[in-house]
């Protein structure tokens, strides 16, 4: 298992940067949250998790350890891939997830794309016993102060790599930026709001 890859970021896109290791061109996928902390030229340390597959080894990369580990836990459960499971992390902070989950919060956990009623409950009926101990959500899980200077980019780049188009993704971002009613301000947060303007069209 590859736990962790520090290195030069070479390049970044759309869900993916490519990070230089001893000479060799790795490329990631990570969170819209992660690839705003990357830049070319850079080094950077993301925790990976390699998901290996007949036809691919693919690399997954996060800003924080338990958002891998959570990335791995939530995979553990019936028909949950490593897409579903990083929507997961994309829309809500790890915390967020593990609460909705012990405490069977199913309408949270509905948030996510790809998760309907059913598949909630099934997380929290496979999952809830080896979530662990479960406290208050993270400070940097719940919405204050002002939103952060690259909001629009990470939540543009995430709605795009949950399959909206850039001119969808840059209309959910529009919308938001005229909302100034006490909304999230987190990035978590902010997408998940940007998913139900969307989810209205």
């Amino acid at each position: 298992m590859i736990a962790s890859v520090t290195g030069t970021v070479q390049s970044v896109g759309t869900g993916a940067a490519v990070v230089s290791v001893g000479g060799v061109g790795l490329s990631v996928r990570v969170t819209p949250a992660a690839l705003a902390n990357l830049r070319v030229g850079r080094e950077a340390t993301l925790h990976t998790t390699l998901v290996v597959r007949e036809e691919s080894l693919t690399l997954y990369g996060f800003a924080r350890a338990d958002e891998r580990d959570l990335f791995e836990l939530l995979q553990t459960s019936s028909g949950v891939g490593p897409r579903l499971a990083q929507a997961a992390l994309t829309v809500h902070a790890p915390g967020v997830v593990k609460q909705a989950i012990a405490t069977g919060d199913t309408t949270t956990l509905t948030r996510i794309p790809g998760v309907g009623k059913k598949g909630a409950e099934r997380l929290v009926l496979e999952l809830a016993d080896k979530i662990g101990p479960v406290g208050a959500p993270a400070a940097d899980s719940v919405p204050h102060g002002d939103r952060p200077p690259a909001w629009r980019d990470q939540v543009q780049q995430g709605l795009i790599a949950l399959g909206w188009s850039t001119k969808e993704a840059n209309t959910a971002v529009a919308r938001l930026d005229t909302q100034v009613d006490g909304g999230a301000t987190d990035v978590p947060g902010l997408l998940k709001q940007a998913i139900r303007l969307l989810g209205k069209n």
